[in-house]
């Protein structure tokens, strides 16, 4: 059994607080970098890269890729795990705003599994 519960992740900062807490900010960039690297994308940060710049970074990217690369898109969100079900909840109409509720689903799920690791 875990010592704790995972906190409930709703937003960006929440997410950026709780891996800073536990110090373990670190480690969800490399998870999202193996990721990234996993689905063929050139796209890798630094151990050490601001949270908005993250954020603004991998935004972006998934613009591009929905925009240009919509195949790679898919491949990223399927290596990625992230949830069917909560991709299809997004309003897919503003491809900006998509962009930004995909980036967080993919930071949060990145984040789900290093804090699972960290709990074995």
């Amino acid at each position: 059994m875990f010592k704790t519960e995972m906190k409930d992740i709703a937003t960006f900062q929440d997410l950026i607080s709780e891996a800073n807490y536990l110090e373990l900010y670190p480690k969800l960039i490399a998870q999202l970098n193996k990721d990234l690297l996993f689905a063929n994308l050139t796209l890798e940060f630094e151990e050490n890269v601001l949270p908005s710049s993250l954020k603004l970074m991998l935004q972006e990217t998934i613009y591009k890729l929905i925009q240009e690369r919509f195949m790679d898109y898919l491949n990223l969100l399927y290596i990625v795990d992230v949830s069917e079900e909560k991709v299809r909840q997004l309003d897919g109409n503003d491809t900006l705003q998509l962009s930004e509720d995909i980036t967080f689903l993919i930071l949060k799920r990145e984040w789900q599994k290093v804090w699972f690791k960290n709990k074995l």
